[in-house]
């Protein structure tokens, strides 16, 4: 007799009035893509951006848009509606619809379902960086988080007004992915162990390093954290147990990832030698190279009448840490190479140089907008060669990491 398929998952995705509601289109067919049933909820503002038309022939269900509905009331009240599925998504969600969230206003069929529900939330703010900056919205976002709402997102890139600066939505390859992994991950639970990496163990750095100068200066770089946090949260929904260790970035943590929220080199490689013994290690990290030797314990003052002077030490070098022989090794050492010139040249020779397993280099120069952008274009290097991979999204890119990685796996305990 065979065993009953289980129930697929069902999400309800509430989509708000912003210019990046045609995003939701994308997202949807996604979600559908990984067998996720999708049910739609629109606000009136979402109505001038994309048609229900267009939002119902994606997800192949009826979608709501009226909360004093008659027909709908008698069919699936918005109390059900609220319960209908495994978990709520708000993308976008925009300045007006996370202030009424917090405020638990419930003026629209939206709002009603996201008061009336028992069921997790998860959100994907989208709005201009001076609304996502502003006091309010800080506040409002404070009080979703601990009401348990996931965010996920914003990033930092361009936006449709015209400026640039955190407050862009998450790309749907990425909302997608913390979805699966929410729908994987019930309660408080790391991701089910029943991917291609079950069993397996896993470190990842990402983002930048704070290297202070003074108690208000640093040492930093332009890394926005976008490719190691994909990594980690795709490795996790291959099974993984997962450890990411973060420099400072304003990305959400990812679900069903334990994250350690450092601000040094130092700092970081001590996080992840606690982390071992592990049977992955992924350095996406730009780990600052120098540190100032004997930070100033008071602020440097402009008007003391000289230029500071700062002498410089070296960083831990982290992936040549990972990478050394023993019995705490990785099985496998990954790292990144991001490159200005000669870029495959400057990439093999760290390979050989930090005794790393796979190098991933990239060009990070400037007109690439690797660094805080959506896209990354990767040349991936072992014992035996290299590859180039295409121009993808940072969440393909990590998708593409995780299938090696497991590929890598599979072949070793054939």
């Amino acid at each position: 007799m065979s065993e009953a398929k289980a129930d697929p998952k069902r999400v309800l995705l509430i989509i708000s009035g912003g210019i990046a509601a045609y995003k939701s289109l994308e997202l949807i067919r996604l979600l559908r893509r990984q067998g996720v049933g999708v049910r739609c909820v629109m606000t009136k503002a979402a109505e001038q951006f994309v048609t229900p038309l267009s939002v119902s022939a994606l997800s192949e269900d009826k979608v709501y848009t009226d909360l004093f509905s008659l027909t709908d009331e008698a069919e699936m009240g918005h109390i059900q509606l609220s319960r209908s599925a495994d978990l709520l998504v708000v993308a976008p969600a925009t300045a007006d619809i996370l202030a009424r969230m917090a405020n638990g206003n419930a003026n629209d069929i939206a709002t009603t379902v996201l008061l009336a529900t028992d069921k997790p939330v998860m959100a994907a703010p989208a709005m201009n960086v001076r609304m996502w900056t502003h006091a309010a919205t800080r506040a409002n976002i404070a009080t979703l988080q601990q009401r348990g709402v996931e965010m996920i997102g914003p990033v930092e890139g361009d936006m449709a007004c015209g400026e640039f600066g955190f407050g862009r939505m998450s790309e749907p390859a990425e909302i997608a992915a913390a979805v699966m992994a929410r729908l994987d991950t019930p309660g408080t639970q790391k991701a089910a162990q029943t991917g291609p990496l079950a069993g397996r163990s896993a470190i990842v750095t990402s983002g930048p390093t704070h290297e202070p100068i003074d108690p208000v200066r640093y040492i930093a770089n332009r890394s926005s954290g976008r490719q190691g946090h994909a990594i980690a949260e795709a490795l996790a929904r291959a099974g993984a147990q997962v450890t990411l260790v973060a420099g400072p970035t304003r990305l959400a943590d990812p679900v069903g990832v334990e994250t350690v929220h450092v601000e040094t080199a130092q700092q970081m490689l001590d996080a992840c030698l606690a982390a071992l013994p592990a049977d992955i290690a992924v350095c996406a990290a730009a780990v600052a190279d120098w540190r100032v030797s004997g930070k100033a314990e008071q602020k440097l003052k402009k008007d003391s009448g000289a230029l500071p002077t700062l002498t410089l030490a070296e960083n831990p070098d982290i992936l040549a840490t990972l990478s050394r022989q023993g019995p705490t090794r990785p099985r496998l050492v990954v790292g990144f190479a991001a490159e200005t010139e000669a870029v495959l040249e400057h990439a093999i020779a760290k390979r050989k140089r930090k005794g790393c397993d796979w190098i991933l280099a990239n060009d990070v120069s400037e007109g690439t907008g690797t660094f805080g952008g959506d896209n990354n274009r990767i040349h991936f290097i072992d014992q035996n060669g290299h590859d180039d991979w295409p121009e993808s999204t940072k969440a393909e890119v990590a998708q593409n990491l995780a299938r090696k990685i497991a590929e890598h796996f599979a072949k070793d305990s054939s």
